[in-house]
């Protein structure tokens, strides 16, 4: 596909949404992901620190935007200026991410540090007692998902590999007939 046909798409006020929001799932989190896991296992502290930095950044747009979407996304083009600040945030020749986090994120989360800090404390407390008291509701969750979970991929896997179903449906006749003889011969 050339690419201007696809930038042709992406950046067409016309195109879906559905484009313009899949596009910035790519490259505000998929490419980030990667970009991220690639730094670590380089060890490069350059990028790892440019990676955290991104995060931080990230992080605190979906925050805001969290509030502000269901009002942002009604004008036109919403979508688009999201795009290209997620790329902004990004690209090496802007360092987008490291002058937000150095304008704007980090002095105001050294001014409200100690409240921050006490709200953090009070959240993790609270979480610990809600998850010990809740330990019994916390593992039947957990067994009824992992069953929903294996049923999910026995009926996947027997829907993209039907000819594994009969196999097995064989297996299991074998097996019955099996069982029947042995049963016959005790008498």
């Amino acid at each position: 596909m050339d690419p201007e046909v696809g930038l042709r798409l992406l950046f067409s006020p016309l195109a879906s949404n559905i484009v313009v929001r899949t596009a910035c799932c790519s490259v505000g989190v998929v490419l980030p992901v990667y970009s991220t896991f690639k730094a670590i296992e380089g060890r490069d502290e350059n990028e790892q620190r440019k990676w955290l930095l991104y995060w931080a950044a990230y992080g605190s747009f979906s925050v805001v935007e969290l509030f502000t979407d269901k009002f942002l996304y009604w004008f036109p083009l919403y979508y688009h200026m999201k795009f290209a600040f997620l790329v902004w945030l990004q690209l090496p020749t802007t360092d987008g991410a490291r002058q937000m986090y150095m304008t704007h994120l980090r002095p105001f989360l050294l001014k409200h540090q100690a409240r921050l800090d006490q709200v953090v404390g009070f959240l993790y407390g609270q979480m610990s007692k809600f998850v010990s008291m809740h330990q019994a509701e916390i593992k039947f969750v957990r067994a009824l998902l992992m069953r929903t979970f294996v049923s999910a991929n026995q009926f996947a896997s027997g829907f993209i590999h039907p000819e594994r179903r009969h196999v097995s449906g064989a297996i299991e006749e074998r097996r019955q007939q099996y069982d029947t003889s042995d049963s016959d011969d005790e008498e």
